[in-house]
């Protein structure tokens, strides 16, 4: 079983190339919604974030926002939230590789924001930085509720600039180029992965990190 790291910086499309892969039939084990799962009613987060910051829990469940607001700026409540949740989606994802090693299954995906920031590339075979032009990336973000330009400015100092990622990349899977190009090179990166090349369209070329399909 081959495993691909997906990763991308806030607003490149990671989500949209990583919904593409399952409709092409990649299971993708998603870490931000393992956490939003560790967060809910009866979720394995709830009790110890309870314990380290009683007023983000409300309702038997973990408020993102008011959590948010307490480590946002603060590196040692964001290290003791890591701490808590980072062992449990760890042994969340280590609960779906093995179910997909026990089916046999020929490639799974890892949805990973922070994917290079913690060294996550070493759990993978390889790696596919989803990205896109600076201005597009900020097209998205700022239409997001609640977004404004100085939160993105924080927001990417605390991310690998999208230029590092890129040239540590396997793979380079563009999201602002029309959806036909993201799902192309997808495509040929499951092709790759697996050995089957009937699943490519040949007629496409695409530039990689390391390697270089036509």
């Amino acid at each position: 079983m081959k495993i691909l790291g997906i990763t991308g910086s806030i607003g490149m499309g990671k989500s949209t190339a990583c919904q593409l892969l399952r409709q092409m039939g990649v299971p993708v084990h998603d870490a931000d919604a393992t956490v939003h799962r560790l967060y809910g009613r009866k979720g394995a987060a709830v009790l110890p974030i309870s314990n380290r910051f009683p007023d983000a829990v409300k309702d038997g469940q973990v408020d993102r926002v008011a959590l948010g607001r307490m480590v946002f700026g603060n590196k040692q409540a964001l290290r003791d939230l890591e701490q808590i949740v980072h062992p449990l989606v760890q042994a969340e994802e280590r609960a779906f590789l093995a179910r997909h090693r026990r089916r046999r299954t020929p490639v799974v995906a890892l949805d990973i924001p922070l994917l290079f920031e913690s060294r996550g590339e070493r759990r993978c075979d390889a790696v596919a930085v989803v990205t896109a032009h600076a201005l597009i990336q900020e097209q998205r973000v700022l239409a997001r509720p609640g977004m404004t330009e100085e939160r993105l400015r924080l927001i990417r100092a605390k991310q690998m600039p999208d230029a590092e990622k890129r040239r540590r990349a396997d793979y380079i899977v563009p999201s602002g180029l029309g959806r036909g190009v993201t799902v192309r090179v997808l495509r040929r990166i499951v092709a790759d992965l697996t050995g089957r090349k009937d699943v490519c369209d040949h007629r496409s070329v695409f530039r990689t990190g390391r390697r270089r399909f036509h």
